[in-house]
């Protein structure tokens, strides 16, 4: 009996220290994953579903539309349908009703069927306009970028020298063959557009007078704008945390749509300065001396 006491003792302790082991491992993991988050990886997941991750008011917004609007109301029309579907079949088949009616017209399914329809599109049409009218408004924006898709499928970033910029770049698809560790298939790109984080940044959109359209999309803004030739569109993000942000050409622009990726950076205002020092200096243009003919030569 002893011996049985002195056991059970025992295993309440393990099972203590268990306990107390596996709580600070949930608290670190809690706290290590807190950190984690701080920076988002903005790409898909294998096995992912549901619309990425938000991090502008926009996205957040778009992301509510569908799920707590969008889905709700088209689960509920789902399962309507297939209650009627399952009542027509098992009340309404040759053996359960040999004698079928010959009603050809009701009044008032004929109105429900219409009225209900007609206020479903209103709960939709509301939130989608107001979602629409923050979209096209442009706020006043604390920074302006150029984006301009290219014929030869690449991104040519352009920052403004008022706004210590001046100086523009390219971005294209690494090189799959000889792909680094870390870095996304498909996605990642050889030179990266960095914005500051918490900041209103108004893109201006479009493509070469030579090239096609394409399609600027990062999914985790809430951003899609076309890139027409001759046409400069203009949209916006503010974006609320940090991390690399990933999107893709969404037109069928020519044989390397496929191989198109935007990828933005999202920094802090303290390391976006330092960056900022460096692309003027990398990607500085070096205009070539105008050449003057010798009147002398001519003689």
């Amino acid at each position: 009996m002893m011996f049985q006491m002195k056991g059970c003792k025992a295993v309440r302790g393990l099972a203590a220290v268990a306990g107390a082991n596996l709580a600070v491992a949930f608290l670190s993991a809690g706290a290590a994953f807190a950190q984690a988050a701080d920076f988002v990886i903005g790409a898909p997941r294998p096995n992912q579903m549901g619309l990425p991750y938000p991090v502008t008011p926009i996205a957040r917004e778009m992301n509510f539309f569908h799920d707590a609007i969008l889905l709700p109301i088209i689960t509920v029309i789902c399962l309507f349908v297939l209650a009627l579907l399952v009542i027509v079949v098992s009340k309404f088949n040759e053996k359960a009703n040999p004698k079928p009616s010959r009603t050809t017209h009701h009044t008032g399914l004929e109105i429900a069927w219409t009225i209900i329809p007609v206020l479903i599109l209103v709960v939709i049409a509301v939130p989608s306009f107001r979602l629409l009218n923050n979209q096209l408004t442009m706020p006043n924006a604390d920074m302006t970028i150029k984006v301009t898709g290219n014929s030869s499928w690449a991104w040519t970033w352009t920052y403004p020298k008022d706004e210590g910029g001046g100086f523009e770049f390219q971005a294209r698809l690494l090189d799959q063959d000889t792909l680094a560790p870390g870095k996304l298939k498909l996605l990642d790109v050889d030179n990266e557009a960095v914005v500051p984080v918490n900041k209103t940044v108004r893109l201006q959109v479009t493509a070469d007078v030579v090239g096609v359209i394409h399609g600027f999309v990062i999914p985790s803004f809430g951003v899609r704008m076309d890139a027409v030739p001759g046409r400069l569109n203009e949209t916006w993000f503010k974006a609320e945390r940090e991390g690399v942000y990933y999107g893709q050409c969404s037109k069928i622009c020519g044989k390397d749509h496929a191989y198109m990726p935007v990828v933005i950076r999202v920094v802090s205002e303290e390391a976006y300065k330092v960056w900022l020092e460096k692309a003027r200096k990398e990607f500085a243009q070096v205009e070539s001396p105008v050449r003057v003919a010798d009147a002398s030569l001519a003689r």
